[in-house]
């Protein structure tokens, strides 16, 4: 036996001396410890050394024997913590890893190991926010750079202008500190500007490619970058490296929802709920996949086991509600009356089950108490935007003052020749993704989801505009030359191909707000296809006012802002129909359902395309929908949609005010100046 683990030597000399083992040689640091038990008992010390050598050497059941009986009689041992964490985490234990973790840093903040693990595991489960924090501590407390340290602290208090002066002076003493790089790009991506994160990562990556964290950070990035092609190069990498990180599987299935690969995605969360089991949002995201792929008891059971573990989650009760063919029982809405009383109720939650318990009694008849959830819903949504009617109109007077009959042209013959994109555009809740089911159940069509490209570019024109223009993006479009809107085109050709799963030679775009877009479309893709989605403007825009939207959509929160725009709507798509005549093909729902071989077989020969019987049996259709419509269009067309508006009627004064002359007229379109 080595001498050094006699009982008779200094035991705190022992101790250490073990503990340094750990490192080199843990299996002797296990023999080391266990003498030191021998001799003078179940020392802490001693047991944590056993245990952590013990998973050091794979054993992680032994280790959890000894550290997790350890970590209840020293509850006080932020090093204890931190390693039941770690062993947990190994374990596949990823909930109580976290628990364990957060106790650790509780007891001991400047534990630069315990933040690190810790943001890995809030990554793992969707908390972008919290693993930002978590890694911003983690460098704050493992470098002994002043400047450095300054900075992470200002990062982890928020205070961003000063983490940033002091990151950029860091950076001119020391350009290649790949830390300060990184932390650079987390401020870039606090402030939106994530051409400067997605650079800046890149950058860090090219000194230091094996900086897993920033990695993923660029992943993240080019995510929500609408990059998710370059974003799944870089989570296959991590993955080639760490093929169970939880982490890196949750961001994989997140990216791989956004560009239609459901099935792959689902077997991902199923995966890391192994790991999480009783994390809510992973059940809620699992639900979310299940519900866009089509299983909808699957989803529902996962809703439910979300709401068992969080009651008082919201989003998960409205995602319920928004599955449309959903019914609450009447326990379910005395429980979400329950959680809408509780005063720390957060806000977020608050306004989700205020339109949930709209849906519930709506379905139960009770329209007036159902309207005035609704209405408290949207008062709750519409004080955190900053939307304004006056906008939009002005944005529409703009656009027709420029894409004139003449505009265009001028430019016939410029864009990309593809045909393949149609585009479905109107206001949400107007039918678009009736008629998209309709449409990929040809077999020359694809359907794919509201894709996000058209929106991406515009973004970057507006980046390429110089100060003080008014409508930047306009500006700059009709500047662009024959070349250059070929190139966008191409780019959205490209950008979209990850879309595509099929070889079907046209692919279906139904982000509604395109509208907006069409001149961009015109001039990028002139023999793209366009449809316009329209619904009885009271039935479409209460429609809108019920649904609480994940994103965007900001004017549906009041009765005013939506009638305003749906008039902006008809008055720039009247337009467009005198700029471009011909160009768009309009589709009245309401024809739709009185007449629905009819319209199919309009809708096919403006789209070019033979008939086909299986589009008039569209419900059969399994692809996945990603909308709120997604389980009603799985079922045939029925009637009870066009008029059921009706019921709430005496409380739509202020919209039909708002609408004025479009409602009178409809279907027909009133003169516009």
């Amino acid at each position: 036996m080595n001498s050094a683990v006699a009982p008779t030597a200094d035991l705190d000399t022992a101790l250490a001396h073990a503990s340094r083992l750990l490192t080199t040689d843990p299996t002797l640091a296990g023999e080391q410890a266990t003498e030191i038990i021998k001799a003078v008992g179940e020392h802490p010390a001693a047991l944590l050394v056993l245990g952590v050598s013990r998973r050091a050497r794979g054993d992680l059941e032994g280790a959890l024997r000894i550290l997790q009986p350890l970590a209840a009689t020293q509850a006080n041992s932020a090093a204890t913590q931190l390693e039941l964490g770690i062993t947990l985490g190994r374990a596949g234990q990823g909930d109580a890893a976290a628990s364990a973790l957060r106790r650790a840093v509780a007891l001991k903040p400047d534990l630069p190991q315990a933040w690190l693990a810790l943001g890995d595991h809030l990554m793992a489960m969707d908390d972008a926010e919290g693993a930002d924090l978590a890694y911003a501590n983690h460098v704050r407390y493992s470098t002994r750079d002043p400047q450095l340290l300054a900075a992470a602290t200002a990062l982890c208090e928020n205070r961003i202008p000063e983490a940033e002066a002091s990151l950029r002076e860091h950076l001119r003493r020391a350009p290649t500190d790949v830390a300060a790089i990184r932390m650079l790009a987390e401020i870039a991506l606090r402030l939106g500007r994530n051409e400067d994160a997605e650079n800046l990562l890149a950058r860090c990556l090219e000194l230091a490619p094996g900086f897993h964290a920033a990695r993923q950070n660029y992943a993240l990035v080019l995510h929500r970058s609408n990059k998710p092609a370059e974003a799944l190069v870089q989570i296959d990498r991590l993955l080639a490296d760490e093929p169970d990180n939880p982490g890196y599987r949750n961001l994989k299935a997140v990216v791989l929802c956004r560009i239609g690969d459901y099935e792959p995605a689902i077997g991902l969360y199923e995966k890391i709920l192994q790991v999480y089991p009783q994390h809510p949002r992973i059940w809620m995201s699992y639900g979310h996949a299940l519900k866009t792929a089509g299983h909808q008891d699957r989803a529902i059971d996962a809703y439910r086991r979300s709401l068992r573990l969080e009651p008082g989650s919201g989003e998960v009760w409205w995602s319920l509600a928004n599955l449309k063919t959903f019914r609450f029982s009447d326990d379910d809405l005395s429980a979400m009356r329950r959680q809408l009383d509780q005063p720390r109720l957060a806000s977020e939650d608050r306004q989700h089950l205020e339109f949930a318990i709209g849906k519930a009694l709506e379905d139960e008849g009770e329209y007036q108490a159902s309207f005035q959830h609704y209405r408290h819903g949207n008062e709750l949504r519409r004080a955190t935007l900053s939307y304004s009617a006056n906008d939009t109109t002005a944005r529409v007077a703009r656009i027709k003052r420029g894409y004139t009959r003449g505009f265009f042209e001028r430019r016939a013959g410029f864009g990309a020749a593809a045909p393949d994109p149609i585009f479905i555009v109107g206001l949400p809740r107007a039918g678009s993704t009736l008629l998209e089911q309709i449409l990929s159940s040809h077999s020359a069509v694809e359907g794919t989801m509201e894709l996000p490209e058209i929106t991406s570019i515009t973004r970057e024109l507006r980046g390429q505009a110089t100060a003080g223009q008014a409508m930047p993006y306009h500006d700059v479009l009709e500047g662009m030359d024959a070349e250059a809107l070929r190139v966008l085109g191409e780019r959205y050709l490209q950008h979209t191909r990850i879309q595509r799963k099929t070889d079907a030679p046209f692919f279906i775009d139904k982000m509604p707000n395109n509208f907006l877009h069409i001149g961009l479309i015109q001039l990028i893709l002139p023999n793209a296809k366009i449809i316009d989605a329209r619904r009885h403007p009271l039935a479409c825009c209460f429609s809108g006012f019920k649904q609480h939207f994940a994103r965007g959509q900001s004017f549906t929160y009041d009765l005013d802002d939506i009638g305003r725009y749906y008039a902006d709507y008809v008055e720039l798509m009247a337009h467009f129909d005198q700029a471009l005549p011909g160009r768009i093909h309009r589709v009245f729902y309401e024809r739709m359902v009185d007449d629905t071989e009819t319209e199919v077989r309009r809708l096919l020969e403006y789209c070019g395309l033979p008939f086909e019987e299986r589009c008039l049996r569209f419900f059969e259709n399994t692809r996945a929908v990603r909308t709120a419509s997604s389980e009603q269009v799985r079922k045939p067309i029925y009637r009870e949609g066009v008029d059921h508006w009706r019921h709430f009627e005496p409380w739509l004064g202020p919209l039909k005010r708002a609408l004025g002359p479009v409602l009178e007229n409809y279907p027909e379109v009133p003169g516009f100046p």
